[in-house]
């Protein structure tokens, strides 16, 4: 007890807890090899939301040799995990991400080049947000062990960020009730942990059903279900002039039909709406499936309809967004060596209008509070618990999120050195909030304030089970 104490007063010591994070940073920077390996073995992976079982077992692996209790298979999803060291309180949870996105796939240089056969590559980049987060819940632990320091860390392997909304499921389940504060951290073109919110999210594929008959010897008979979908297509794109302009709306047509000449009966169309509040989300769907009722009815087709996600927005905790920022100032932004400039020239040269300029990936980006057009569902971690996150200079600066450039960056050295930049802040943000009970307790107060009285939580995809299957 006498260590316990003593090294909980050695650590509010200005010039020791700088000695002692110094000491943290080297560690990790010792551990970089670890990082890389795990991030490049998951980019070369690629699995896709809900079916990425080597991903997962890769970072179960490895924090079950450091010591973590590993508990698989959470929320009925096999592979979403919690991986936990010590006991009681403070519990700091630590989120970690592993899927990737279909439909594009990109070697790891500087030029277009397409690797044959993969379908599906990590162009925004959660190879390196599972590699980070294991190293930064790894450091941790050690801080953990070695200053005595009574707490919790338990990181969160979380499938499926891509349109599955994973941690959806592992907050109904009542997985985050126990912590006091939640950390995160995302791939991007710049070292920032602004205050930046996100816009609530709900998705659904649209299945319109009709009847079959030669297009040519028969259209009499047939009723299309392409034409509901187009219909419905039409009808979406007329409202996009009458919904706030916050909004985002997107879709792609996932089956329709064939062969020209035989008229569709069956036709699919994958819809994203987006608000930054989820009641807007709500009244904008509401008309959204009133536009497919109305498609069906005017071409004499049959429409249903399955929820496949739905994210709750960003809730913001400045308290622990300046804490974060200052701790991600106290790391720095990430070095190119030689061979990396000349790589990112070759990309920076690709972009049309970059919004940052080569050189910014070593700088930290001034604090604000902003909205961010992206969804996540982080989002409804953020109501179960205080959550703060941070964004690292994994990709060169000007790349966009889901772009060939951003899949390259995310398989070499610039992607690892930002999963670096990640880990040390988020660890370093770990023992701030473990040593500092004040801190804990005004993030709290921020977040029981923002949710509001008697705020109960509702989950945007309703109470349907994860969609296991829905990238197959």
């Amino acid at each position: 007890m006498k260590r316990i104490i003593l090294s909980a007063a050695l650590a509010m010591l200005p010039s020791f807890a700088h000695a002692q994070n110094e000491g943290v940073m080297t560690r990790i920077d010792g551990r970089y090899d670890q990082t890389a390996t795990i991030a490049r073995q998951i980019w070369e992976w690629a699995e896709v939301g809900y079916q990425e079982e080597k991903a997962s077992g890769l970072l179960k692996d490895t924090l079950r040799a450091e010591g973590f209790d590993i508990t698989e298979g959470v929320a009925g999803i096999p592979t979403a995990f919690t991986a936990q060291y010590g006991d009681g309180g403070p519990v700091i949870a630590v989120l970690a991400e592993f899927d990737a996105l279909p439909g594009i796939n990109q070697d790891s240089v500087s030029t277009r080049a397409p690797i044959d056969g993969k379908t599906a590559a990590h162009a925004c980049g959660h190879n390196l947000f599972g590699a980070g987060s294991v190293g930064a819940a790894i450091a941790i632990k050690e801080w953990l062990e070695e200053t005595g320091t009574p707490g919790t860390i338990r990181l969160y392997g979380t499938p499926a960020e891509e349109g599955g909304s994973g941690k959806v499921y592992l907050v109904r389940e009542g997985l985050f009730n126990d912590v006091d504060i939640a950390l995160h951290w995302h791939a991007d073109d710049e070292n920032s942990a602004a205050a930046r919110t996100s816009l609530a999210n709900r998705s659904a594929k649209f299945r319109f059903r009709g009847v079959s008959a030669h297009a040519a010897g028969a259209p009499e008979r047939a009723r299309s279900a392409l034409d509901g979908v187009e219909a419905f297509n039409m009808m979406i794109n007329m409202m996009r002039e009458h919904v706030p302009q916050e909004t985002r709306i997107h879709y792609v047509i996932t089956s329709g039909g064939n062969a020209p000449n035989v008229v569709p009966d069956f036709a699919e169309v994958f819809y994203y709406v987006r608000h930054p509040a989820a009641k807007g989300v709500e009244e904008i769907w509401a008309r959204v499936a009133e536009a497919a009722r109305g498609a069906a009815l005017g071409t004499g087709t049959q429409v249903d309809w399955e929820v496949i996600h739905g994210n709750n927005p960003l809730l913001v905790n400045e308290t622990l967004a300046k804490m974060m920022d200052k701790k991600l100032r106290e790391v720095g932004g990430v070095t190119y060596t030689k061979e990396e400039e000349k790589y990112a020239k070759k990309i920076f040269a690709s972009f049309d209008d970059p919004r940052l300029s080569l050189g910014s990936q070593e700088e930290i980006q001034p604090y604000e509070r902003s909205l961010g057009y992206g969804s996540t569902d982080v989002g409804d971690v953020s109501y179960a618990a205080p959550t703060v996150g941070l964004r690292a200079a994994a990709w060169v600066p000007g790349t966009s999120a889901h772009s060939w450039q951003s899949a390259s960056a995310s398989g070499m050295s610039i992607g690892f050195k930002g999963a670096q930049i990640a880990a040390k802040t988020l660890t370093l943000a770990a023992i701030e909030l473990y040593s500092n009970p004040e801190l804990r307790e005004a993030a709290r107060a921020e977040f029981e304030t923002a949710r509001g009285e008697n705020y109960k939580y509702q989950s945007l995809l309703g109470d349907r089970k994860p969609p296991l299957d829905y990238r197959k």
